[in-house]
């Protein structure tokens, strides 16, 4: 798990395969994210991708953790905050089991993990052995709009 700001992106530039986080990083710091809808945007096919959700974050104990097995994510705040939640996947006890269609299994909401508040033009990249907890409001449920770039890791 990596905490940043945007103005630190280049220095994930070189991680990962094929020149994929350089593809994500150009995608973060070169397009007008303010100006985003929300859906999927197409960066390098199946390889690199970005989903812009807008959505009110709920409280800490609704939210759930989740993990991928194929993907990364950059779960970077355009406006609002939330609560993002950290947990080693080796510390987490299944509750729903892996979805290969949708590269994803969630976690029972036993593990404190840490939580890290994340505002605007911050963001957390999450890797395949980083369990996760999304969507959980700091202190009030408020709006928030964030993208998440997909990085394919295999």
């Amino acid at each position: 798990m990596i905490f940043d700001e945007k103005k630190n992106l280049d220095f994930y530039r070189n991680l990962g395969v094929e020149g994929r986080y350089a593809k994500a990083v150009d995608f973060l710091q070169n397009t007008d994210l303010d100006a985003l809808e929300p859906g999927k945007y197409e960066i390098d096919g199946k390889n690199v991708y970005a989903n812009v959700v807008a959505y009110t974050t709920i409280p800490w104990d609704e939210a759930k953790y989740e993990a991928h097995e194929h993907y990364t994510d950059i779960q970077y705040v355009i406006e609002g905050s939330e609560v993002m939640t950290y947990a080693p996947v080796h510390e987490m006890i299944v509750k729903t089991p892996y979805n290969p269609d949708k590269d994803v299994v969630f976690f029972e909401n036993t593990t404190p993990g840490l939580r890290i508040v994340t505002k605007a033009d911050q963001y957390l990249i999450f890797q395949p052995w980083d369990a996760h907890k999304p969507k959980a409001a700091d202190q009030e449920p408020a709006p928030i709009k964030k993208v998440i770039v997909k990085i394919k890791e295999d």
